[in-house]
């Protein structure tokens, strides 16, 4: 039988397999330690005998609650014992080695350290350049850093008083002949500029190092608003870099007074990100609640401003949101002008203001540029289509399960002869095309942007003549189902649109088990929730819940410009006056004309 195997094998010229060891995720060195002194201290107690234990029963309690606390009071002082700094060494050798090390060069591809000679009046000094390919300009680099290092330090460039500058000096205010240079002893703070897209230049003898900012990478340019998009207005947004945003919106306040403040978020990442506000606008309390929020945010890395609004916002388990998330650098600006503060996160077309009310979530950018009987209208409307997508559903539940003398006859009998083939109960209808439009609409969003339009028109008309003519869904329910749909569509803020979405399946689940009494409590709980809120200190639902002065001025209906004297009263601003009670002075002239 050994034989014929062998045969086989030579005939169809079959090799076995060589035997490979299974791969195994190898532990980490200190979890090895750890294990080890486990067991040392396993065998040691082991070696101990029971009649040691209980003479010194009392003893060994107090001496082991003692060294506990004197662990823990060490472990403490070690946690609390702050990195060892890293500083440049005048051996540029040395500093070659660690930036290598650092950087995992050669390993690292795309670290580019480049090594030169600076000659100083026949004396050579050697330097050395690193940067990110990719990340920097070259042609900054080339013309306003390696070239004046290497072709230009042979010049007597002498100072005010006609003495040589030292070498850190010369190159510092002669050679170096960009704009952003940086001087400084830590490496940290030399690595931070370079990861965030600057080069370090380091000079055998000196102890510092020169980190200069020559960004650029690839970016998108300043473009159209995508998600909040107005007819008359800015057609301006952000995009991902942190400083063409703050400057879009420099441009359009023009305050010496607006403060651009910086603040790096994340351990590894260290984000930077922009606090704005108007020093002499905003209250300080609230600009101390941001900044204590943002410095406090411990996380390795961070990268979106949808990240970050998760991190400082009061409640997290709050279906609605807290915080306004914007594109639009001109509503970031009208909020900065009210008292408001923003945050703008390098990486992120989004900035965030805060605080927010329930009002600011209902109005549209655009509601500043039209004249207010079209504003008021529009807010109307609105309202009107947030009742709709947030109970039209549980309204047609309730009326058809338990309140039929709501609805006149003649409808009643054509709601019932629909329904009469419909195997299923109303809320069990109302869920499936629910369901069906959730999944239309965020199939519609994740296709390709060509085909998105054409599979929402198709599926809505064919999902939903397809389960009529099945007699799985009354043909009202589709008319309720689409007229919800287009409310929820009509809210300007994608995050309380959302927020809608999903109380919509709760105020469904209270109709079918209670009707009206069911809707009437969950808008009692909702209210109660809404009221209680708030963000950074302001009531959510200011200034109605607690009402103030500012209640109908521009925060439900929306006066004319020119009757909008005041900031809201419930930021608290230093300065609370927006415009003189007469800002339209031609009229007051008018007036003193006709009076003679």
């Amino acid at each position: 039988m050994a034989d014929f195997k062998k045969l086989l094998k030579d005939v169809f010229i079959f090799k076995e397999p060589t035997p490979q060891e299974e791969f195994i995720l190898k532990e980490k060195e200190s979890e090895k330690i750890h294990d080890g002194l486990n067991e040392k201290e396993k065998s040691s107690e082991k070696e101990k005998s029971p009649e040691k234990k209980k003479k010194g029963l009392l003893k060994n309690l107090f001496s082991n609650s003692c060294d506990d606390e004197k662990k823990d009071g060490d472990s403490g002082k070690e946690s609390d014992k702050p990195e060892k700094m890293v500083y440049v060494s005048k051996n540029l050798n040395e500093n070659i080695n660690y930036l290598k090390n650092r950087f995992s060069i050669p390993t690292n591809g795309d670290v580019v350290l480049r090594e030169f000679d600076i000659i100083v009046k026949d004396k050579k000094i050697s330097a050395c350049l690193i940067f990110y390919d990719g990340m920097v300009n070259g042609m900054l680099i080339n013309l306003n850093i390696l070239q004046p290092l290497m072709l230009l330090s042979n010049l007597d460039i002498k100072d005010k008083d006609g003495e040589k500058n030292n070498i850190s000096e010369y190159i510092n205010r002669s050679l170096v002949t960009h704009n952003q240079v940086k001087v400084s002893r830590e490496f940290d703070e030399i690595v931070g500029e370079i990861n965030f897209g600057g080069c370090g230049v380091f000079v055998d003898g000196l102890d510092v190092a020169y980190a200069c900012d020559v960004k650029g990478w690839q970016h998108r340019s300043v473009d159209r608003p995508n998600n909040e998009i107005v007819i008359r207005g800015p057609q301006e947004s952000f995009n991902e870099i942190l400083r063409v945003n703050t400057a879009l919106i420099r441009k359009i306040l023009k305050d010496e007074d607006l403060v651009a403040e910086s603040i790096e978020i994340g351990e590894r990442s260290k984000t930077p990100c922009s606090m704005l506000y108007i020093k002499d606008i905003a209250n300080d309390s609230l600009v101390n609640e941001v900044r204590r929020r943002l410095q406090s945010i411990k996380t390795d890395y961070i990268f979106d401003t949808g990240e970050l609004e998760q991190f400082i916002e009061d409640s997290s388990f709050m279906s609605t949101p807290q915080i306004v998330a914007t594109e639009r650098p001109d509503r970031v600006a009208s909020m900065l002008a009210e008292g408001k503060v923003a945050v703008i996160m390098s990486g992120s077309p989004f900035a965030l203001v805060m605080p927010t009310t329930n009002n600011d979530l209902l109005q549209s950018a655009e509601d500043a540029y039209v004249r207010f009987p079209y504003t008021n209208l529009l807010r109307i409307i609105r309202v009107i289509a947030i009742f709709m997508s947030l109970l039209l559903p549980g309204l047609y539940v309730a009326i058809t399960n338990f309140h039929h003398e709501m609805i006149p006859t003649d409808l009643l009998f054509a709601i019932e002869a629909s329904r009469e083939r419909v195997p299923f109960p109303s809320v069990v209808e109302i869920i499936i095309m629910e369901f069906a439009f959730e999944l239309i609409r965020e199939a519609g969003l994740r296709v390709p942007s060509p085909i998105g339009p054409t599979l929402g028109i198709i599926g809505a008309l064919i999902l939903g003549q397809a389960a009529v003519a099945a007699n799985i869904v009354s043909p009202i329910l589709i008319i309720v189902v689409a007229v919800t749909g287009i409310g929820s569509f009509a809210i300007p803020n994608f995050s309380m649109g959302f927020s809608f979405r999903i109380l919509r399946f709760v105020y469904v689940f209270l109709a079918a088990i209670a009707g009206f009494l069911g809707i009437t409590f969950g808008l009692f709980v909702q209210s109660i929730i809404l009221c209680d809120a708030k963000s950074f200190g302001v009531p959510f639902m200011a200034p109605f819940g607690p009402k103030t002065k500012s209640g109908f001025q521009d925060q439900f209906f929306k006066a004319p410009v020119w009757k909008q004297e005041k900031r809201p009263d419930f930021l608290n601003t230093k300065e609370t006056q927006r415009q003189p009670k007469i800002s339209r002075q031609w009229t007051q002239r008018r007036d003193r004309k006709k009076g003679k």
